[in-house]
């Protein structure tokens, strides 16, 4: 009977990939309750479904792995939580450099940006930016304004 389960499982899990990429969705969908990520690559679909399958039928991870993992989770989450006040962290002997979060422009400010050969004023506001007499909801729209190309507002106006 064990042998039989076996041969059905591998057959179930090779037949996962006669599947096209919308009924692999449609089965990422049913087990995880959401869409896939945008741009996930098929094979990982199946991986997904072939894990889901043999987890139902063979039980998944045993409590000792469970228990395991939720405890790295643990120390990983613990380690993380203070990471606004330090710039590294060293988790399990790996050093992680952590970016430092953006400065928060404040309403009221004033951006200034000379930009081939002609000054450029930004205002805040708490609405947004002003920029020429007209409220722009981001920096990249102001800058993109100014150049004609994206850019990232903040690092165009030096923040």
């Amino acid at each position: 009977m064990v042998m039989r389960a076996k041969l059905n499982i591998e057959t179930e899990v090779a037949a996962l990939g006669d599947l096209s990429r919308e009924e692999l969705a449609a089965q990422w969908e049913k087990i995880y309750r959401c869409s896939p990520p945008k741009g996930v690559r098929r094979e990982l679909l199946i991986r997904a479904a072939a894990w889901h399958l043999q987890a139902k039928r063979l039980g998944g991870f045993s409590t000792e792995t469970r228990r395991m993992l939720r405890s790295a989770i643990d120390r990983v989450e613990k380690k993380f939580a203070d990471r606004d006040s330090q710039a590294n962290v060293v988790a399990d002997h790996i050093k992680v450099t952590i970016a430092q979060k953006h400065k928060q422009v404040l309403p009221g400010a004033r951006l200034v940006r000379d930009w081939n050969g002609k000054t450029h004023v930004v205002d805040v506001i708490e609405e947004g930016f002003v920029f020429e007499a007209k409220v722009y909801p981001s920096l990249s729209s102001i800058a993109r304004k100014i150049t004609g190309a994206h850019w990232s507002g903040p690092r165009f106006f030096g923040l």
